[in-house]
């Protein structure tokens, strides 16, 4: 039987291309498509040619979910034949997002659906059957926890819910469709593999003039994953905060008996903005407008989460996004480090067996949603391409250094890797 390549004792480079899709449009907001913005559905044969010559040997890249099931029950496979077959002509190994934040048009309510669970494992069976053993990995949900607070706290994307009951209506409801998803992916394709991907929360300054909401911010910063891998028993400290805005018992006992355990974690860790900032008098909870202040944690506050997923789970860990939003120096500064962080953790003993840079190009900031201004008005200097608009308006991916070092950097691992 073959070794899965989880336990083969390499660190995996791979790049990711943003891929956030909330279609959905409101008075004063635009759709937000990362593929669109960033021009992918027009260059992405381009760029599956750059991810192969960055050095990546995996890309993490998320199938829009809106476009491929445009109404209830029909499919439309076309673009999506295409990039899994040049996937493999480039010999690229695809970890597929299947929720990037958002859902079709037609599914009323998004998350908040009552049907949501089941309609979004039923597109993750229709993927799964169609790409059987094409498609190896798959991500059933990115950054579900992110995805919670913005659709059901903030009221910010879709269903535009908001506090603590519409926080847990959505966590409800996406916690239940990963571990559907998963359920019918593995039926209809025992060979696949999982891979869990969740943002990293971390938190800094004056803990001790909010410690409950402190506290309660520390777990809840699991709270996804420890659902859907059945955690959450009795004595979890969040069942009181579930209970009291809407979970039942029977949603309780639910999560217990229906689990979806990952073969590798995911963790994403942006220096600049995974460490939250409390201070003394101040008590910031509320919108994207009202976030609490980042710090930027540099290699301590990686080495600090990709441990703690690690003992708390059990599982291999995954860095799978990293970056950094700054000129090519300051990129490339992060890159060395957090590079260089990863192998640290390696040589301690912790199973990690991943690095992702996050994003192949610039991309567009989310802001965009609520402004005005044309796409390149809010990009965000992150990638291994720059993104440069030339007098047509395409996008055109223009070479940086930090590509040439992310390769050097790839294939400077994959070689010591052979050498052991």
């Amino acid at each position: 039987m073959t070794q899965p390549w989880f336990q083969d004792g390499r660190l995996h480079f791979a790049v990711g291309i943003e891929d956030t899709f909330v279609p959905q449009t409101r008075p004063g907001q635009r759709a937000l498509d990362e593929y669109d913005l960033m021009q992918h559905y027009r260059f992405w044969e381009e760029d599956l040619a750059l991810t192969a010559r960055s050095g990546a040997t995996m890309l993490r890249w998320g199938i829009p979910w809106y476009r491929v099931n445009p109404e209830p029950g029909v499919w439309d496979w076309d673009w999506l034949d295409r990039v899994v077959d040049r996937l493999e002509e480039e010999q690229i190994d695809l970890i597929a997002d299947l929720i990037h934040y958002g859902t079709p048009l037609w599914l009323e309510g998004e998350f908040a659906n009552p049907d949501y669970d089941r309609r979004v494992a039923e597109y993750g069976a229709a993927v799964a059957e169609r790409y059987r053993g094409r498609i190896r990995h798959y991500t059933p949900a990115n950054e579900p926890l992110l995805n919670t607070m913005y659709c059901g706290e903030f009221g910010h994307w879709p269903p535009y819910l908001t506090g603590d009951r519409g926080f847990v209506t959505v966590l409800r409801s996406i916690a239940r469709g990963i571990v559907r998803t998963q359920s019918a992916i593995a039926e209809l394709d025992p060979a696949a593999d999982f891979v869990h991907v969740e943002a990293s929360f971390r938190f800094d300054g004056d803990l001790s003039a909010h410690p409950e909401l402190t506290e309660h911010l520390r777990h809840r910063a699991y709270v996804v994953q420890d659902l859907v891998t059945g955690r959450v028993g009795a004595e979890h400290p969040l069942v009181p905060y579930l209970v009291a805005n809407g979970f039942s018992d029977d949603d309780l006992t639910w999560a217990r008996e229906h689990v979806a355990e990952p073969d590798v974690v995911g963790v994403n860790y942006y220096p600049q903005h995974s460490t939250e900032v409390f201070e003394a008098g101040v008590f910031l909870h509320g919108g994207p407008g009202e976030l609490r202040p980042r710090v930027n944690a540099w290699t301590d506050g990686l080495t600090d989460v990709l441990a703690s997923f690690a003992a708390r789970y059990g599982k291999p860990v995954f860095l799978t996004e990293t970056g950094f939003t700054g000129t090519v120096e300051e990129r490339m500064a992060w890159l060395d480090a957090s590079v260089e962080a990863v192998h640290e953790l390696r040589a301690r003993g912790v199973d990690l067996v991943g690095y992702t840079w996050w994003s192949l190009t610039d991309m567009v900031e989310w802001t965009y949603r609520y402004g005005n201004g044309a796409p390149m008005d809010y990009r965000l200097r992150m990638g291994l391409w720059a993104l440069e608009p030339d007098d047509t308006g395409a996008l055109r991916r223009v070479h940086t250094p930090v590509a040439d070092r992310f390769r050097a950097l790839a294939r400077a691992s994959l070689s010591a890797t052979r050498a052991g």
